[in-house]
């Protein structure tokens, strides 16, 4: 395909402007996006309201820890039910607040000291981004909140990711929070996707987060289909679905678990690729090639993030492979690793270290490793590389990555 360029490239655009959509508001498919209506969610919701509630009556909530599987509705819940407890404060005049902050962002929650700074900037109290004793800035923080009479609900998205990037400290310092505040309360709302992040938290920290606890349960496939049909009604142009699409998103999607968000994305990519052809609907085709996209760029996504140690073994594995053999095995790929390593400037690790990376490649999905006996000689592993990290993009970050 020729690049597009100059003239070309303004026409390119400017037929684009001129072409007729399937998407009546995209938005809506979005991750970002709330609903008014939450459907196969009113236990949760009721539940939580409940929990949340006593804020009303300037009560501190109980601490609230909201677990479950990606994209079975935790946040949109959550966040749903605050606003809806944010407006009738509002209304009433009731000095109630509700902060939330993605402990997965870089930039926000990597490090005990940044989250605090961050929260201490919402309450109006400009801190440098590092720089001071953290005990200074915590002491800010408390300053900030506790200026005026008000309750505030701390909603913690992925907080497992903050205790793994900052430790369980920050945590118990939250939990702790309000033994240091006099005129204002803080309530916290964890939640994880990690159904066992709360039993490998210190106790004390563990009995203060979890103080209720709310599982969701993953969607099935009819759930999944309601969803997407209320979603699509907004998305899409009347008509701009074919018979089918909706079943086979929510079809795909509840063999993953019953992840809504993976369902959503589905459909939202299976709408652009039917843009980009200029169809007119969105067919049962569109979404297989958006699952396959999807998968794809998932893979590239894991590829690209991984340490380079990892990257460097993945690398030596699709090595091997290029000579098409049927199984390839752990001592090979770790001479060649070694051999790698010594050509790029890298200090080799162990066998035993590298034998882990192997297994979390294995969970990962980029390889299937199957420990075999060789008798006498010990055990070792048969690696397979998956179909999926064979491919020229994966190749290309490796390439780039390591350097080789």
């Amino acid at each position: 395909m020729d690049v597009l360029k100059g003239k070309n490239l303004t026409h390119f655009f400017e037929t684009y402007l001129n072409k007729e959509s399937v998407f009546a508001n995209k938005n809506t498919l979005q991750g970002g996006y709330i609903p008014s209506e939450l459907v196969h969610r009113d236990e949760q919701i009721r539940q939580v309201a409940s929990i949340i509630a006593p804020a009303l009556r300037l009560e501190r909530p109980s601490n609230l820890f909201i677990y479950g599987k990606t994209g079975t509705g935790k946040t949109i819940t959550a966040r749903h039910t605050t606003d809806n407890l944010i407006a009738i404060a509002k209304k009433q005049s009731i000095p109630v607040q509700r902060l939330y902050i993605n402990c997965k962002l870089k930039s926000v929650a990597d490090t005990e000291y940044r989250l605090i700074s961050s929260l201490a900037r919402e309450f109006g109290k400009p801190l440098p981004s590092t720089g001071l004793p953290t005990d200074d800035v915590y002491k800010a923080f408390f300053s900030a909140v506790d200026s005026t009479r008000q309750l505030v609900i701390l909603v913690l998205d992925e907080v497992d990711q903050l205790a793994k990037k900052a430790g369980d400290g920050v945590l118990y310092n939250l939990t702790r929070i309000n033994e240091e505040l006099h005129h204002a309360q803080i309530s916290l709302i964890g939640i994880s996707n990690d159904l066992m992040f709360v039993d490998n938290l210190d106790p004390r920290v563990k009995s203060s987060l979890s103080e209720e606890e709310l599982l969701f349960p993953p969607y099935n496939a009819l759930q999944l289909q309601d969803i997407l049909a209320g979603r699509s009604a907004l998305a899409f142009k009347a008509g701009a679905l074919e018979s089918g699409v909706i079943e086979k998103c929510a079809a795909y999607a509840a063999r993953e678990h019953g992840d809504a968000r993976r369902a959503l994305e589905l459909l939202r990519v299976a709408g652009e690729l039917s843009d980009r052809k200029g169809s007119a609907k969105v067919s049962i085709a569109d979404v297989d090639d958006a699952e396959e996209k999807i998968e794809r760029d998932k893979v590239v996504d894991i590829v690209a993030t991984q340490p380079r140690q990892a990257q460097v073994v993945l690398h030596a594995i699709l090595e091997i492979g290029r000579g098409s053999p049927k199984f390839i095995f752990t001592g090979e790929v770790y001479e060649l690793y070694k051999k790698c390593c010594v050509e790029i400037g890298l200090r080799p690790l162990t066998q035993r270290r590298v034998s882990d990376i192997l297994s979390e490649l294995d969970m990962l999905g980029m390889i299937t490793a199957r420990v075999i006996s060789k008798g006498r000689y010990g055990r070792t592993r048969e690696i397979m590389l998956a179909p999926q990290a064979a491919t020229p993009a994966v190749k290309r970050i490796l390439a780039e990555a390591v350097g080789l």
